[in-house]
């Protein structure tokens, strides 16, 4: 990670690598600030951008288009299948996306190409859960037991 290295940083960084599932900004500051470390929402945007720049963490969006942050698990870069409906991300193999943005940038002459991915769709659980009712599934990323606004999920460990 880019800049000084400070100690709202480091725990940036250890609460990520504490959490298995994706989770917002706001979420971790709310968790730091709960811990009695004195760190601003600024302070914490901030270290996951730079995360992100240097590839430290996934993201993905929820269905209201905020940004969820994951630690990157050492294999690198990874796609994720979102559930519409309750959160829960998997990773998924994309190694045919990742030929298709190679050859892309070959073929137009682009450098440094980037790309962003975004699969979602309804997991066997939530998928089950409407077809026994016979109608469209209930949930929509409703708050977990923290009370705070729903988050991706992670099946994968």
């Amino acid at each position: 990670m880019g800049g000084r290295t400070t100690r709202q940083r480091r725990a940036v960084r250890r609460l990520l690598a504490g959490r298995q599932d994706f989770v917002s900004a706001q979420e971790l500051h709310a968790l730091l600030v709960a811990e009695t470390l004195p760190i601003g929402l600024t302070t914490v945007y901030r270290a996951l951008r730079e995360l992100e720049a240097h590839g430290g963490v996934d993201v993905v969006r929820d269905e209201a288009g905020e940004r969820l942050y994951r630690r990157r698990s050492a294999d690198g870069h990874r796609h994720y299948l979102v559930c519409r409906c309750c959160g829960r991300s998997r990773p998924v193999e994309a190694e045919v996306v990742e030929e298709w943005v190679d050859r892309i940038a070959v073929d137009t002459g682009f450098a440094a190409v980037q790309h962003t991915v975004e699969l979602t769709g309804l997991c066997a659980d939530c998928d089950t859960t409407a077809d026994e009712r016979g109608e469209g599934p209930s949930c929509r990323w409703e708050p977990d037991h923290r009370g705070s606004r729903g988050r991706a999920r992670s099946c994968a460990s």
